[in-house]
């Protein structure tokens, strides 16, 4: 247990009956919940974690083999929702946590009660005519390639593209400076791990309840993702937000927090009748 714990730097907050996990995006660590947890904190317990090579992880457990594909992180999840012995937890992922999440669910669904995915897509690849992930596979491998060759100027760019909006330019600095703490080599092969990743084939197989939250205007997950999402995940429900660009609970907290205590609520109701 103790090796998990350190391994995935673990943090236990709040006072609550029922578990709840933030999982970060890809390329942060578990402080950009900062502004959303604490609002649970006196409902319930608070898990939050990172994700090896992220944040203050054990960066020598990194495993480029383990973690060429997602598998590598849904099994740390695994691993800490064993170490504390998760039973119906409230998992919150965003971006690639939500699939992280997911694929954990499909493994061990006693571990989790619902699945809070804020931007998901299970494929960003676009793939004609019957599904729009939002990218051509070129401009995927010219991302890879710029991580590789121009990792800073890679970092810019990226953190703008996830705000989408050129008056929150302490949101992107904050997101540069993120990306520009983890090791390049990391990133690259996280980002290849996400960005090529096609799960959805796996989303029948979820027999956990899901909202799928979403962004206006999200380069990174557009509209006809969510819609698919929706078609394609059992017991699922979509919250389109006011909120803009790819990251809600940096951008718009309080927005992002509403959406989640109704869904809670709701499904709590619903889950006691």
């Amino acid at each position: 247990m103790s090796h998990v714990i350190k391994r995935n730097n673990v943090k236990i907050e709040g006072s609550g009956e029922k578990t709840i996990v933030f999982a970060p995006g890809f390329g942060c660590d578990q402080t950009v919940w900062q502004n959303v947890k604490n609002a649970f904190l006196d409902d319930y317990k608070v898990i939050l974690f990172d994700y090896v090579g992220i944040g203050n992880s054990d960066i020598e457990s990194y495993d480029p083999e383990k973690y060429h594909t997602l598998s590598g992180y849904v099994q740390d999840l695994l691993d800490i929702c064993s170490a504390l012995n998760f039973e119906k937890t409230i998992f919150v992922g965003h971006s690639v946590s939500s699939m992280i999440g997911m694929l954990a669910s499909i493994k061990k669904p006693a571990y989790f009660s619902t699945l809070i995915m804020i931007g998901p897509s299970p494929c960003y690849l676009n793939d004609p005519p019957s599904y729009y992930g939002g990218f051509e596979k070129d401009d995927l491998l010219g991302l890879l390639d710029m991580m590789e060759k121009n990792y800073i100027g890679w970092a810019n760019m990226f953190a703008s593209t996830l705000v989408n909006d050129p008056n929150r330019h302490s949101l992107s600095k904050d997101l540069e400076d993120r990306f520009c703490s983890t090791d390049p080599v990391i990133a690259r092969q996280f980002a290849e791990a996400t960005f090529f990743a096609d799960n959805r084939g796996d989303l029948s197989k979820v027999s956990v309840p899901s909202l799928i939250i979403q962004c206006s205007n999200d380069i990174i997950a557009p509209a006809e993702v969510g819609e698919y999402l929706l078609n394609q995940l059992p017991n699922s429900e979509l919250k389109r937000l006011i909120a803009t660009g790819h990251c809600p609970h940096m951008s718009h907290p309080e927005e992002t927090i509403q959406v989640i205590r109704q869904y809670l609520e709701e499904f709590s109701v619903t889950d006691t009748n």
